[in-house]
């Protein structure tokens, strides 16, 4: 994470400069010039976008952020509302994976730091675009049954009929807690007289699309269709069914991605429950599939300090899923095996000769 001791060194924001950012509306959009989307900050909020946060105003984020170092000089961040705080834990995520942001951005001037947020946000906006686009189609590949095709069809490139106008894409999209086939619920949610917020989590973010109200983390965030969207996007449309190539550059090898964040699965489960929906433009204002109030609900349980055990449960999972290889998805060595009885001899003799070594 961010250091603070670097935040609290001498200020070059003078209360001229802090007041100029301060005017700049939070929905200011600065029109780029062709040859800056290939600037490494449009890549870098490629990948920024989908794993870490991805329904952002990024030029005010930058702004946010400077003036909130000032700011905590003399209020712990603690002292903020909880917006803020999630806001500047963004913006210190950020500056750690962009060597020399930080400099950059003290000694810019207000336009500099707006340019470079319109980079990042073209990075994330550009990437969110695309994966809306490819997933349009390739989710309906997922949702079918092997050798069935989808009855009545659904167009790939129209989405008129989808939502809760669809019997199979209606099925997935249902609240969780609520029965489709009950008549009266299904005729609600196509009429709209039942309106589905974003905290009302879908059926297919469940395994199995099988929800239990007695134990409502049983198998949430481990549905087969999110893996096969997760692959699509991070490590290639081939990988949906079978094992990467080395040789392909996925978007994950791109970026020397070797394990699932928390973010990229809320990102990847926005963008499947806006390809199963009727709505033809991905906005974060738009009330009908509210994706926002959605991707922000997913954040706010796998966030949640109180819930880590199930969160890292649910992270060793998904790396065992996804990036099978790597360390992350290591599972723990098995009880009263050959391993952990050599484990056992070593730390014990460990432990004889220093006590003050202790089991890991």
């Amino acid at each position: 994470m961010f250091r603070t001791n670097a935040a609290r060194q001498p200020s070059k924001w003078g209360p001229e400069k802090k007041r100029k950012l301060q005017c700049w509306p939070r929905d200011f959009i600065l029109i780029l010039s062709p040859s800056s989307t290939s600037d490494p900050l449009v890549s870098h909020g490629r990948h920024f976008g989908r794993t870490v946060f991805a329904l952002c105003n990024y030029p005010s984020l930058l702004t946010n952020g400077i003036l909130r170092l000032e700011q905590m000089e003399d209020t712990p961040l603690e002292d903020f509302s909880s917006e803020d705080q999630r806001e500047h834990r963004v913006f210190e995520q950020l500056l750690d994976s962009y060597p020399g942001l930080l400099e950059r951005l003290k000694n810019g001037s207000e336009e500099d730091i707006l340019h470079v947020g319109e980079l990042i946000g073209k990075g994330a906006s550009g990437a969110r675009g695309d994966d809306t686009k490819t997933l349009k189609s390739a989710v309906l590949d997922w949702i079918s049954l092997k050798g069935e095709a989808i009855q009545p069809p659904l167009h790939r490139n129209s989405k008129i009929d989808r939502g809760f106008n669809h019997e199979l894409t209606g099925s997935l999209l249902c609240p969780a807690g609520l029965d489709w086939n009950d008549s009266q619920t299904k005729e609600n949610l196509r009429s709209g007289e039942m309106l589905v917020r974003g905290d009302q989590w879908p059926i297919f973010v469940y395994a199995h699309q099988t929800y239990d109200p007695d134990d409502p983390w049983c198998g949430l965030l481990r549905s087969h269709l999110l893996v096969s969207a997760y692959k699509h996007v991070f490590t290639s449309p081939s990988s949906v069914e079978k094992e990467p190539k080395a040789t392909r550059s996925g978007n994950a090898r791109l970026h020397g991605m070797n394990s699932v964040t928390i973010a990229s699965i809320a990102y990847i489960t926005t963008q499947v429950r806006f390809a199963l929906s009727s709505s033809s433009v991905f906005s974060r204002t738009d009330t009908a599939t509210d994706s926002e109030a959605f991707y922000h609900s997913l954040l706010d349980l796998l966030e949640d300090p109180d819930e880590s055990r199930e969160i890292d449960e649910l992270l060793m999972w998904w790396n065992h899923q996804v990036f099978p290889s790597s360390a992350a998805a290591k599972r723990p060595i098995t009880a009263n095996s050959a391993l952990s009885k050599i484990r056992q001899k070593r730390l014990a003799l460990k432990q004889i000769s220093n006590p003050n070594v202790v089991s890991s």
